[in-house]
């Protein structure tokens, strides 16, 4: 789907001076308020903005203010739809049974020593 905005041409001028793209700013502004509204998930903001990896979506949130880690509702969401995924991938195939499998905090890694 493309979207128009219709902004007055002297106005157009004014924002986008020194070159930037108005049309990408105005996507990121969009993509990021309904990230903050809770309206797009962290794979959805990284789809919507065409980025190829999660460290470039991080290093674009930085850069506007948003420092949070993936939260913990998001993680438990995403397994929950990997594994309906799954489900329904077998299920031609006579189905699979999968164990939910629990959320355990992360050991530190090992110290090497040189």
């Amino acid at each position: 789907m493309n979207l128009t905005l219709r902004i007055p041409d002297d106005l157009v001028q004014r924002l986008s001076v020194g070159g930037d793209d108005i049309s990408r700013r105005a996507l990121e502004a969009l993509a990021v308020e309904e990230y903050r509204a809770g309206r797009l998930t962290r794979p959805e903001l990284r789809r919507l903005l065409g980025f190829g990896t999660r460290a470039e979506l991080d290093g674009f949130l930085k850069g506007r203010g948003i420092d949070e880690s993936m939260m913990i509702e998001e993680f438990e969401r995403d397994r929950e739809n990997l594994a309906e995924a799954i489900r329904r991938r077998f299920a031609p195939l006579g189905g699979v049974d999968l164990e939910p499998h629990p959320s355990v905090p992360m050991h530190e890694p090992p110290a090497f020593v040189p």
